[in-house]
């Protein structure tokens, strides 16, 4: 896709974004922060089932009667 791998977005100097496809990777994401001589990593990694998203979609399924309007996030439905 044009514009995915290392395309720049937002103001001024904007935040280079980077789509990668490899085999045997289901999911995973990683946001990378960094200034000179440091660097801040989050990574997220979700195997090859669907296990990790049950409990979730269990949960909004149950709760779903209980909802008025547009809920936003999952945490607004945890206790």
């Amino acid at each position: 896709v044009p514009g995915t791998r290392g395309a720049a977005v937002g103001a001024g100097e904007g935040v280079q974004v980077h789509a990668l496809r490899l085999p045997s990777y289901i999911l995973s994401c990683e946001a990378l922060f960094g200034l000179p001589d440091e660097r801040l990593t989050i990574r997220h990694d979700a195997g090859s089932s669907a296990a990790p998203y049950v409990a979730g979609t269990l949960l909004a399924i149950r709760r779903v009667q209980e909802i008025t309007g547009l809920v936003r996030g999952l945490d607004a439905l945890m206790d």
